[in-house]
């Protein structure tokens, strides 16, 4: 077997059977190992009843996206891990293409599936994620028509929601970092990617349904918005050289202006506020400086990348 499933459960029992069935009924034989945060909803039940086959790692306590996965990829023995959130579920040979897309390109890091919502099988849920000079990840190309980006093609990270990763490549750039918890935290590592020169890509051909926002509840809550907004700043605290924050202020200002304009409309305002201040002080403790990427010399190519991505993706972010 080249691949292990990793599959993050909090609270997952109205979607975990149909993940976990869709998985077990690929083409390609793969390991899977279930990383349980304290459901205490009879999920993980249901799985060691109906999924014995599967590995269990059980935590005692909720610990957040990073600190699940991360168990699960330091058990993994294979060449590659696949992500996978547990509100999903996957169509035939999806892991097959993942795995032939990293066979095909040896320097790539990661390799994302193409996201249709499962709650509306005519509407995309992502085709990678972007980041741009805004201050502001994104999905591509969310609600458009699932027809929609079928070309492969180089993106800014992948969906931690459905992605394959070379799992040798996380000793030479780090695991998820668990400062993030959850939310933006597979962006941070696709950033951190780039930064060493290994490459994230899409492929169309590979599908996956997704529902979204089966832990957190609903697309915007309080919960959500305030360790967004708190690792927006971590993420460019951790990643963007000084010179290259100066560089980018003015529009990392307004991005974030506009977010809070955004928030304050939905009456979660005061909660971002919130979230932004713990940004700038986790980025500032000792625990945040110690996650910073150091800038190297060597890398000066993959930064002027990363810029240029910066500004395209923020023209292609505001034409929608």
């Amino acid at each position: 077997m080249k691949t292990t499933v990793i599959i993050p459960n909090y609270k997952g029992i109205e979607y975990i059977d149909q993940c976990l069935k869709s998985v077990y009924a690929g083409s390609v034989p793969a390991e899977v190992i279930l990383v349980d945060n304290a459901s205490g909803d009879g999920s993980l039940e249901l799985v060691r009843e109906r999924y014995p086959q599967a590995q269990i790692i059980e935590f005692a306590e909720n610990t957040g996206f990073s600190k699940a996965v991360n168990a699960g990829i330091r058990a993994a023995k294979t060449e590659y891990v696949l992500l996978l959130n547990n509100d999903t579920v996957i169509a035939p040979k999806m892991v097959e293409y993942l795995e032939r897309a990293m066979d095909e390109r040896p320097g790539c890091f990661s390799a994302a599936a193409r996201m249709i919502s499962l709650k509306d099988h005519d509407r995309l849920d992502g085709a990678g994620d972007f980041y741009c000079a805004l201050g502001w990840a994104f999905a591509r190309g969310k609600d458009k028509r699932k027809d929609s980006y079928l070309s492969p093609d180089r993106i800014f990270s992948s969906c931690a929601g459905c992605a394959i990763y070379r799992r040798e490549l996380f000793d030479r750039i780090g695991l998820f970092d668990e400062n993030h918890f959850a939310y933006l935290e597979d962006v941070d590592l696709g950033y951190r990617a780039n930064i060493y020169g290994y490459p994230n890509w899409y492929v169309p051909e590979s599908v996956v349904y997704h529902a979204g926002s089966a832990a957190s509840g609903s697309r915007h809550n309080e919960f959500k918005v305030r360790l967004s907004a708190r690792n927006s700043i971590y993420l460019i605290y951790k990643n963007m050289p000084i010179l290259q924050v100066i560089l980018n202020l003015p529009l990392l200002l307004l991005g974030h202006l506009v977010k809070l304009l955004f928030f304050t409309l939905k009456g979660l305002g005061g909660v971002y506020v919130a979230g932004l201040a713990e940004g700038i002080g986790l980025s500032f403790s000792m625990e945040g400086r110690s996650h910073k990427v150091a800038f190297r010399w060597k890398n000066l190519k993959n930064y002027l990348w990363i810029q240029g991505q910066l500004w395209h993706n923020m023209v292609r972010r505001l034409k929608g």
